[in-house]
């Protein structure tokens, strides 16, 4: 089924009777089964158009998407998951069920135990196995320092308990800090997929396994993959799988968001991609070189809360209508504003720093601190958006620059070279997720 139509959720009858809830997207010759932590629905993550883009991308194989037991529209009881000869009576059911002879199993967070499980008992019905920001064991034990202290994990246990269906998981996408749309999202995804008093106790059972044992066992060939600031499951736990696993293919991406939706989709699915199929495709939109600008107002919860939610309001509807009306002047694109902010295209260097510098200086006249971080490079450009390192790394010095700052990398202060723009040097900084070190400039003398 193409993936811009919505999959059809469909059952089949586990061993027990239980009905289990599935969905299949991609017409590829390659069979692919997609384990998550099962948080989340199927019929709803479908909706969040991250999940829609890995889906996308993996659609060059047949993907099976499933509601683990006890969750989503799947029957049964969820704690029975963490029996493995139950899981792995579901794994079969689900593959008989689509026909799936052999397949290849990508097992991304708390899925991952339960895909390296049944790919060390069936080999045979497993061609490959890709495990995405996952673990082998998630508490510290005395021969495992990489775990979460004990009693660190009590203490999210507790905290998850209290604030589970308003949104708990929204720190697991830190690039999506102001978007509060995407918050109601996955607090809607949260009410639907665990009630308030499973969802402690699944994750507690979740991180609780440990199949430390299994690695060495494993025979198929094995991908892991973590994005490098993973705030959730830190990269040692990826590391650690990687080096217990014989032959394991390893690669670190950059990238802070756990969810796998969230964050540069492309940079991990064209390795997943690359591993499956032996190649990777395409980009889906243009790809052309570009002036990023983004904008920030600083500390905009202080000033919130000292003006009253009234004059916030009346206050940032007055500065949107001035970004927009600098950005039209300077023929720049707006493509979205993200929390206080706007992310804009330029096709002219110069043209994005003067509009940068005017932002922020109406914006004093108006009462409020902005800052703005410019950077130029090769950006994939798509109906509604504008993706790739160029478009981090640009957010990144944005967030360096100060209040009433214009921040610039290096090659866009190359591009101002006969114009009439000071600049002074703001050293080297190390951005957070992005290889190497980078010399800033900001606007002015």
């Amino acid at each position: 089924m193409p993936v811009e139509e919505r999959p059809t959720t469909q059952y089949c009858k586990a061993p027990d009777g239980v009905s289990l809830a599935y969905q299949v997207v991609g017409d590829g010759p390659l069979n692919v089964v997609w384990t998550h932590n099962d948080a989340f629905p199927i019929d709803l993550v479908m909706d969040e158009p991250g999940f829609l883009r890995v889906a996308k991308r993996l659609a060059r194989c047949r993907v099976l998407f499933c509601d683990g037991r006890g969750m989503g529209a799947s029957g049964g009881n969820a704690f029975d998951r963490f029996n493995g000869d139950i899981t792995d009576a579901d794994f079969t059911a689900w593959l008989d069920a689509v026909g799936f002879q052999e397949a290849a199993l990508i097992g991304f967070s708390g899925g991952g135990p339960a895909a390296i499980r049944y790919s060390v008992r069936h080999p045979e019905r497993v061609k490959a196995l890709v495990l995405i920001d996952s673990f082998a064991h998630y508490l510290r034990e005395p021969d495992y320092p990489v775990g979460l202290p004990p009693e660190s994990f009590r203490r999210y246990l507790a905290w998850l308990s209290e604030q589970w269906g308003r949104g708990a998981s929204f720190g697991l996408a830190p690039s999506r800090s102001g978007d509060t749309v995407f918050r109601e999202r996955l607090a809607r995804f949260e009410r639907l997929g665990r009630r308030p008093e499973q969802a402690a106790e699944l994750s507690r059972l979740a991180m609780q396994q440990d199949v430390r044992d299994l690695l060495p066992v494993i025979s198929v060939p094995t991908l892991v993959l973590h994005r490098r600031d993973d705030p959730y499951i830190r990269v040692a736990a990826g590391r650690y799988l990687a080096s217990h696993i014989a032959g394991a293919k390893y690669v670190e991406v950059p990238g802070e968001d756990h969810y796998v939706f969230s964050g540069d989709v492309d940079a991990v699915f064209d390795e997943v991609e690359e591993f499956l199929t032996g190649e990777r495709a395409a980009p889906e939109g243009d790809v052309i070189t570009t002036t990023i600008l983004f904008t920030d107002i600083v500390s905009s919860t202080e000033q919130a809360a000292a003006l009253g939610h009234r004059r916030w309001t009346q206050l940032t509807d007055d500065h949107n209508a001035m970004v927009r009306n600098i950005l039209q002047r300077g023929r720049g694109r707006e493509i979205k504003t993200i929390g206080d902010g706007f992310l804009a295209a330029f096709d002219a260097t110069t043209r994005a720093v003067r509009a940068a510098t005017e932002i922020v200086t109406q914006a004093e006249h108006m009462g409020l601190e902005v800052r703005a971080g410019v950077h130029v490079g090769e950006v994939e450009v798509r109906p509604d958006d504008v993706v790739g390192l160029t478009v981090s790394i640009a957010k990144r010095i944005c967030d360096l620059a100060g209040p009433g700052q214009v921040f610039l990398s290096e090659v866009v202060k190359l591009h101002l070279v006969g114009s009439d723009i000071a600049t002074c040097e703001q050293g080297t900084h190390v951005l957070k997720g992005v290889p190497d070190e980078w010399r800033l400039f900001a606007v002015g003398g």
